[in-house]
């Protein structure tokens, strides 16, 4: 059974920096902070469409969730509580920042019934964090981490690709430290650059360029595999679609499809292995799972063009019975 949010924005409230990447306006699509009245409207239409609580988290996204006033945050709390007494929904998941997080705020939260905290770590070097203007250190996260962990939340890590100031090694090694934090789940967003933002101005004077989408995908396909070689859930790939992010960005890795993007280079790499001192004076028939099949052609068929560009032969067909990533490769007959 698939697992399903229902998104409450409360948009920059609560946050103490405006740092270099965020314009939430853009990101969450809406301008206006979430009221109780909404929270019980987004849940009661939820439930009208359909889904199911018991496998559904109440989720406030897009500010600073702990950083709030402190009065409106417990209203919004008590709001998605009722349907937590009344539904059986899952829990109630929060995003806030690493240096908003103590002992008092988490036995608040605890009491409201919310069972998850993500925290926006977006990097692990000291110098990319305060480039970024993010107003909080590497340590700030660490020790987050640890109260989340010791008062029994689900713990969440968001972290960033292609920031200013950063570079893969500097990403590769923000996830090697994310993964000693061990994390229940983990968010990874390549830098998209949007209109009004201090990265928008660094761009516009060429101090600046973020990676592109197809640059960063193979870097972040590597990620993938890394959090998931560590028993680490990816929920979240590449900024979510939307009209208002497609309109304001103006540079970065933005792909309305990122992730099967990424997935989609992990099996052209798989193939090619599998094909490896293979006679390419043969054809080959691929087999994947029927349910990846579309990934592991690509994009447009972007692999099966890889690889006849390399000089291989290959049909790439659904199989049943496969895991995601699985691969038999046979001679065509």
């Amino acid at each position: 059974m698939s697992h399903n949010n229902i998104s409450i924005f409360v948009p920059h409230k609560g946050c103490p920096n405006d740092c270099s990447f965020c314009n939430q306006r853009t990101i969450s699509g809406q301008a206006v902070s979430a009221t109780p009245e909404d929270v019980a409207r987004a849940v009661n239409t939820a439930i009208e469409y359909g889904v199911d609580p018991k496998n559904t988290e109440i989720a406030f996204f897009g500010g600073s969730f702990t950083a709030i006033e402190r009065e409106y945050m417990c209203s919004l709390l008590t709001a998605a509580k009722c349907f937590l007494d009344t539904h059986g929904f899952a829990g109630i998941r929060v995003s806030t920042r690493p240096d908003c997080i103590d002992k008092e705020v988490l036995e608040i939260l605890k009491n409201y019934g919310v069972t998850a905290v993500e925290l926006g770590a977006q990097s692990m070097d000291d110098e990319v964090l305060s480039a970024n203007r993010r107003g909080h250190t590497a340590d700030d996260v660490r020790k987050a981490s640890k109260l989340i962990k010791e008062h029994d939340f689900e713990l969440g890590l968001q972290m960033m690709t292609g920031l200013y100031k950063s570079d893969f090694q500097k990403d590769r090694y923000t996830a090697e430290e994310i993964i000693k934090l061990k994390p229940d789940t983990v968010r990874i967003y390549p830098t998209v650059v949007l209109k009004n933002t201090h990265l928008g101005y660094l761009q516009e004077i060429g101090e600046y360029k973020a990676p592109n989408a197809e640059e960063s995908a193979p870097f972040c396909a590597e990620l993938l595999q890394l959090f998931q070689q560590n028993d680490i859930k990816v929920i979240k790939l590449g900024l979510h679609s939307s009209e208002t992010v497609e309109s304001d960005m103006v540079g970065g890795a933005y792909h309305p499809a990122f992730r099967e993007l990424c997935e989609g280079h992990i099996y052209l790499q798989k193939i090619l292995k599998k094909l490896e001192n293979k006679n390419k004076n043969y054809e080959y028939t691929v087999f994947v799972s029927k349910k990846a099949l579309s990934k592991a052609k690509g994009q447009q068929k972007r692999n099966e063009k890889a690889l006849k560009n390399q000089g291989f032969h290959c049909i790439i067909k659904g199989k049943e019975n496969l895991e995601e990533f699985q691969i038999e490769v046979t001679e065509s007959i």
